[in-house]
């Protein structure tokens, strides 16, 4: 089942890079993999917009929660239900936040494989001979240092890539820090309740650039996928939660 499943891919690959291939000639595989992430991005659309209405949702819910903390104190069972009673009653998931995520992760594996098998359906990968530029989209950084160092034709086509990657992960970092001052992530029954759980959200801003390391290692078709998909969340997020932003004036005066 999942030699028929990849082989189907990839057909589906090699007819969409042909589609594109007036287009964008020696590229073209490349080209098709970005526009397939981005309809998987599209996809999933959908989901994120849902998750986005769920967070706001919970900001709205933020004096509520006070009250509940005061009210129940140390009991932290009593929290925890009357937390999923007003969640429930506000139809509002704490969890819709990894749904788009989630279901993003089996295409992203399904094109790791896909470029990281010699074979498919017993023949040849006949995709792992297809490049970005210099670089053979079946290959990772590593082996591009070996041919011609950071600065070769292959380690150029990478260093676009980080650069692409630290500047989203830097618009994110910010972005991050602003959206948790103005609306700090509490745990139920308060941060003390859950041991490290101030400390993690100091440090969940800088998650962003753990991307560097996944796109220095994998196939650089997955790489690929991770740049472009990680593009997208950032205007995408830029876009739907834009209102959960304080205004410049508010962080000048916090200042």
């Amino acid at each position: 089942m999942f030699t028929s499943l990849f082989s189907a891919f990839a057909s589906l690959a090699a007819r969409l890079a042909g589609l594109l291939e007036p287009l964008f000639h020696g590229a073209s595989t490349a080209a098709a993999i970005v526009l397939f992430t981005a309809l998987v991005r599209l996809a999933v659309h959908p989901l994120s917009r849902q998750a986005a209405r769920g967070q706001k949702a919970q900001a709205r819910l933020r004096p509520q929660m006070t009250a509940l903390r005061e009210k129940h104190g140390k009991d932290s069972k009593a929290l925890q239900k009357a937390v999923m009673e007003l969640h429930a009653a506000e139809k509002v998931s704490p969890l819709s936040g990894c749904l788009p995520s989630l279901l993003q992760m089996p295409a992203f594996f399904l094109l790791y494989h896909l470029f990281s098998s010699a074979r498919i359906g017993g023949k040849a990968n006949a995709l792992l001979d297809h490049t970005l530029f210099a670089a053979p989209l079946g290959g990772n950084w590593t082996q591009a240092l070996g041919d011609g160092g950071i600065f070769g034709p292959r380690g150029l086509v990478y260093l676009v890539l980080f650069a692409v990657v630290a500047a989203v992960a830097t618009f994110n970092f910010r972005r991050m820090k602003r959206q948790m001052a103005a609306n700090p992530v509490v745990a139920p029954g308060g941060q003390d309740t859950v041991p490290g759980m101030a400390a993690m959200n100091k440090f969940m801003p800088l998650l962003s650039f753990a991307t560097l390391f996944s796109v220095a290692v994998v196939p650089l078709a997955a790489a690929l996928y991770i740049v472009t998909s990680t593009t997208w969340t950032a205007v995408e997020r830029a876009f739907l939660y834009k209102d959960m932003l304080p205004a410049p004036a508010a962080l000048a005066t916090a200042a």
